[in-house]
């Protein structure tokens, strides 16, 4: 009830309400954290990983992978300092199979050009781990990671020490027997992994990029249907991704360069000529890259069908992103074939492996963007 006035009180003489400054939800103010700082510290990660994975094809482009022939994680960081350490690497070296039955003719001054590479290629790793550990560290010290994120965060750098693990169980491969090169599935799980912590990464970068309860209220207006398509592309492009790497790891792409047909057949000449039967689809040059191009043309007809299915949504950041989506993987596949062609020339080839790193990125992205449309106003709409 109201308090009762005085006869001699002016009217205007009370004091003015003002409104309450409205709050944060709830869920806003116990999950925000440092989401914007968590960002950053991962797309500089991400940008590292990418770095890796081009220097890792550099790496195996150049034959180089099989130059440093222990695995030291932490003293291995220095390289050798001396002409003495210099002939003690290039003695181990001399021990394996690849220089013996390949690169006997090699010199001081060659080995030292592709124990660099390889060293590189490690040393960035250890680059990678550490920017990893030194931000985890920082944000769960200061209580700064938001709620629910702790597991996710640490969970990429899990994945990255058995990556590093991963990568040595590779190389052993091609340090005894008669092996001229690491084995290929070897090196199709390394790429394999790398892409799906790269693609982690994507993915918590987008959903970082919007408040808690930002996304909770985009996903009321989720298109299930392309979600589910853009799943399967998201998963034909990794089989693409693994393909690849089989390819890489067995040179296939330098052999059967004409195209459409293969050899002048549809098929390439004894496409299982290896037995057991099994070693075919790993070791047999020409039934991989058979594979690799059947894949390619499958995922490039879905991407296409699921494109044309996006045309329909009435987002148009939806519709922008997988636009290009598109466009990239009728790039990406025009690349693909000038690659076969020049016979995997080493900058063709690098360059065909960015392009699946920027498809990867876009298909995550329209993805994401099927699960989570960004609000558009009505115009927006029309």
């Amino acid at each position: 009830m109201s308090q009762k006035r005085s006869i001699f009180e002016e009217v205007g003489a009370e004091k003015a309400q003002v409104p309450p400054t409205p709050q944060a939800g709830g869920i806003d103010r116990a999950r925000r954290g440092a989401r914007g700082a968590i960002r950053v510290w991962l797309m500089v990660v991400f940008a590292l990983v990418v770095a890796m994975i081009l220097v890792g094809g550099l790496t195996r482009l150049t034959d180089s992978g099989l130059s440093i022939t222990e695995w030291k994680p932490v003293t291995g960081a220095l390289p050798p300092l001396s002409a003495a350490d210099w002939q003690v690497e290039f003695d181990k070296y001399k021990q394996i199979p690849e220089y013996q039955l390949q690169n006997h003719q090699m010199t001081l001054a060659e080995f030292k050009s592709i124990y660099w590479w390889e060293w590189g290629h490690r040393q960035l790793g250890r680059v990678i781990g550490l920017v990893w550990a030194v931000g985890f560290l920082f944000f769960w010290l200061t209580k700064r990671i938001p709620v629910g994120w702790t597991g996710r965060l640490l969970g990429l750098g899990v994945l990255g020490g058995l990556q590093g693990a991963i990568g040595w169980w590779m190389v052993s491969s091609g340090l005894g027997g008669e092996m001229l090169d690491v084995a290929s599935y070897r090196l199709a799980t390394h790429l394999g992994l790398a892409f799906a912590i790269l693609g982690l990464i994507a993915w918590y970068v987008f959903l970082l990029a919007r408040p808690e309860a930002a996304l909770m209220q985009a996903r009321r207006g989720r298109e299930a249907k392309l979600f589910s398509m853009s799943t399967g592309v998201m998963h034909l492009a990794f089989l693409q991704i693994l393909l690849g790497a089989l390819v890489a790891g067995i040179d296939a792409g330098r052999n059967y360069i004409d195209w459409p047909l293969m050899a002048g057949g549809f098929l390439p000449p004894e496409p299982l000529g290896l037995s057991p039967l099994w070693r075919n689809f790993f070791e047999n040059d020409g039934l991989v890259q058979f594979m690799h191009r059947m894949a390619g043309y499958l995922l490039f007809i879905f991407g296409i069908v699921t494109w044309r299915r996006a045309r329909k949504s009435g987002n148009r950041a939806t519709r922008t992103a997988f636009d290009w989506m598109a466009a990239l993987l009728f790039g990406q596949v025009v690349l693909g074939i000038v690659t076969v062609m020049n016979s995997a020339q080493w900058h063709i080839a690098i360059t065909h492996q960015l392009g699946a790193v920027v498809l990867w990125v876009l298909i995550l992205r329209a993805r994401f963007l099927a699960q989570y449309p960004m609000a558009q106003s009505v115009r927006g709409a029309a």
